[in-house]
């Protein structure tokens, strides 16, 4: 990723523009063919050169040229005839982008992959469910795997279209008019490319594709973001149901106390989402340019792409390799699961209650009433339930122990984890 944002890659891709358009023309009969292989022969650049020129010139695509210029000789006359500097750069940014796509798409596979094996591992691995913090009912931990694997799927398929989207190239010169040249000079080069002539440029290929790319890797982080806290959530010490990976005898957790194994990585991933949602407000604004077009959203660009592409990038691999090695304790699931006394089976006990003919409110008051004595005492729902007169005149004691039994929740997991097959993993 890193080299796909690189000085020397974004000029390889200038170089590369520069010449199929010369190439192009030179089919036309409009350069001579001895020039055009002079141009190929001779065609370099060097980066510390082109930066030195550009100190001077304060533009870096004539700066670019000019470093061309010096090691081809008079033919480089014919490069970027009739051309504008954003031709070759918004061109070649969508090379960039589009590199850097199917990096982040390669690594959503290999983390799908990873989910999804661990969501079919863990499919009945009984633990609690939990809604705003508060033990709700029982689930597995492979269900809840299974949630991010498809959010995961459905942040695949984002970047695919985003990819489509800014795959979109322009030689239309200054304001969109082909002054400099003709539609065919464009065509040739983007189909050499791999990309589409964006439909109406002006100077700039427009900004939304770029805002689509930019949203489409944040949705990406904050499914990412959604991952590290719910792990962080589970390792804490009062939970201690996952763990990272920690290699005991090499790592340390802390510079100060022995016993600590943070969940630091997980926490790192958090804090780096904030920095790939954060480049989704400058991505949007750059759509409003004045005119055919300004300069206001290039110095924004150079930052928000690399930084956001390059984070995420990172984030995909660290969540890969944290996902494949975390520790799943589902002996200590198991015993948190008894530590709110059996008050994870209320709704059960509500159901049946109403089925056994009782008003649903007068049922969830009964329930509810037994809850709060359940928890205050300490004493499990099924012991207050056995000393509830409105219950024991309608279930015998058996009938009241089937009210208790997990297998009830486990009886359509297997229909949520069949539908990971849906999930096409290349």
């Amino acid at each position: 990723m890193a080299a796909v944002w690189s000085e020397h890659t974004k000029l390889s891709h200038w170089l590369r523009i520069e010449i199929l358009a010369t190439e192009c023309r030179a089919g036309k009969g409009e350069v001579p063919m001895e020039d055009l292989q002079t141009i190929k022969s001779r065609a370099a650049f060097d980066v510390d050169r082109v930066k030195e020129i550009e100190r001077k010139t304060r533009h870096d695509v004539a700066a670019f040229i000019d470093n061309l210029t010096e090691n081809i000789g008079p033919a480089a006359r014919h490069l970027h005839y009739g051309m504008t500097s954003s031709d070759v750069l918004d061109t070649a940014l969508a090379l960039q982008m589009r590199d850097a796509a199917d990096l982040l798409i390669a690594g959503a596979g290999d983390l799908l992959r990873a989910t999804v094996s661990k969501a079919r591992e863990h499919a009945h691995s009984f633990m609690a469910g939990r809604t705003h913090g508060i033990h709700a009912e029982p689930t597995t931990f492979g269900l809840k795997v299974a949630g991010w694997a498809f959010e995961l799927d459905r942040g695949r398929e984002r970047l695919h279209r985003a990819r489509r989207a800014i795959s979109a190239g322009k030689l239309s010169g200054v304001v969109g008019t082909f002054a400099g040249g003709d539609p065919d000079i464009e065509a040739y080069v983007c189909e050499a490319l791999g990309l589409e002539p964006d439909p109406a440029s002006t100077q700039v290929v427009a900004r939304d594709r770029h805002a689509e790319l930019t949203s489409a890797l944040a949705i990406l982080a904050g499914t990412l973001d959604r991952i590290a806290t719910e792990m962080r959530h589970l390792a804490r010490t009062e939970v201690a149901e996952v763990q990272e990976p920690f290699v005991a005898g090499e790592q340390k957790g802390s510079s100060a106390m022995p016993h600590k194994r943070n969940p630091w990585r997980f926490e790192r991933m958090s804090g780096m989402a904030r920095i790939v949602r954060a480049a989704v407000t400058p991505a949007v604004e750059n759509q409003a340019l004045w005119h055919e077009r300004d300069i206001s959203h290039s110095s924004v660009e150079r930052v928000m792409l690399p930084d956001a592409c390059l984070a995420l990038d990172f984030m995909l691999a660290e969540a890969t390799t944290l996902l494949e090695g975390m520790v799943v304790d589902t002996e200590r699931m198991l015993e948190n699961m008894e530590v709110s006394y059996g008050l994870m089976f209320s709704q059960n006990v509500l159901l049946h209650l109403i089925d056994s003919g009782m008003p649903r409110d007068d049922a969830y008051r009964l329930v509810q009433k037994g809850a709060v004595a359940a928890w205050e005492t300490r004493t499990h729902l099924r012991s207050v339930l056995s000393n509830t007169p409105e219950v024991t005149s309608r279930f015998r004691a058996t009938e009241l122990d089937d009210f208790f039994d997990e297998a009830r929740y486990l009886e359509h997991v297997d229909h949520v984890i069949k539908r990971l097959d849906q999930i096409v993993i290349a």
